[in-house]
Formats: C-alpha cells, structure tokens, sequence
C-alpha cells in the first residue's frame, strides 16, 4: 500500500503539470494561428515567385551573375577566390529562403499535437465534472489544431520540394557563370592589353 506523502506528491505534480499545460493553451492556439498566417504570406510569396520564374526573372541568378560582371570588371585579385565567395553568398542566400519553410515543416505537427493534447485534457477535466457542452467544445478546438498543423506543414513540405529543385537549378546556373567569368578573364586581359 502506498504511502499517503507519495500519493500527495504525485497529485501535487499532477496539478502542475496539468496547470502548466493549461497556461500554454493560449499560447499554442496563438502560435497556430499565427503559423497559418505566415504559410499564407509564404504561399503568396510562393506564387509571385513561380510566376517570375515563368517569365524569366531569377532574382538569385540575377543577382550574382551582377555580382561576378561587378568583380570581373574590377577585376580583384584573386578573382577565384572572389566568385567563390559570390557562389557561396548565393546558396547561402537561396538556403536561408528553404530554411523559412522547412521550419514550418517541423513546427506545424507539433504545434498541431500540442493543440490536440492540452484541450483534450481540459475536455477530460470538463467530462469528470458532467460538463458535455464545454467537453464538446474543447474536442472541436483539439481536432481543428491538428487539422490546421498538419495542412500548414503538408503545404510547407510541397513548398520546400519545389524551392530546393529552383535552388539546385538556380546554383548550377550561378556556378556556370562563375566558371565562364574565370574562363574569359585571360581574353578579357589581352584586350585590355
């Protein structure tokens, strides 16, 4: 038989953890919600991007094909090491941009558990005390957290897989003008000359 002190320390545990959950409602709910406003705007943004892209524009590329004319034209030595230096900014670049979604990718389900869990304890809490309605509605809260977790990290996932293909062709392209700059800088030497 168990002694009364250990009973009295597990419910006192219990209390807090229940209590800790409980002040981390709001806080989830927030977060959820604020997880989908940004895979909105990460949609969005998404969108103005593939339709860029149809039309030509490749702002990374862009960018550091600029960048390698700027360095060959100035001509700074060594320039390997500066189109190097190019490359790596642009996949730095282009994976801080992956980054922003991959994140949603991990913290969407998790966010989505933790607002299934916390309600589902309070609806347990408001069913041992014969309250169906408030049990009811805290089930609806649990299941619409998941729900809106898992299509915020499902639409981040998709996201993520067409950005990373953009980055790789963006990349081999941005390598390509780094490796024709360094080709044609003798030539461009011998003009000058």
């Amino acid at each position: 038989m168990p002694e009364p002190t250990f009973d009295a320390a597990v419910r006192a545990v219990e209390t807090v953890l229940y209590s800790v959950s409980t002040v981390l409602y709001l806080p989830v709910l927030v977060a959820i919600a604020a997880l989908l406003l940004y895979m909105l705007a990460c949609l969005g943004a998404f969108l103005g991007e593939w339709r860029e892209r149809r039309r030509g524009a490749r702002l990374l590329v862009d960018g550091a094909r600029a960048a390698i004319d700027t360095c060959v034209r100035d001509s700074a030595a060594p320039l390997d090491a500066h189109l190097e230096r190019i490359v790596q900014s642009a996949e730095g670049a282009g994976l801080r941009r992956l980054d922003a979604v991959r994140f949603v990718v991990r913290v969407g389900p998790a966010l989505g558990l933790m607002g299934t869990l916390i309600p589902m304890g309070i609806a347990l809490a408001g069913l041992a005390h014969g309250d169906l309605p408030h049990m009811a509605q805290n089930m609806m809260t649990a299941f619409t957290a998941t729900v809106v977790g898992l299509a915020c990290s499902v639409l981040a996932y998709v996201l993520a897989l067409v950005r990373e293909h953009w980055l790789r062709a963006d990349m081999l392209d941005v390598a390509f003008a780094a490796e024709q700059a360094l080709a044609d800088v003798p030539a461009l030497r011998a003009i000058r000359a």
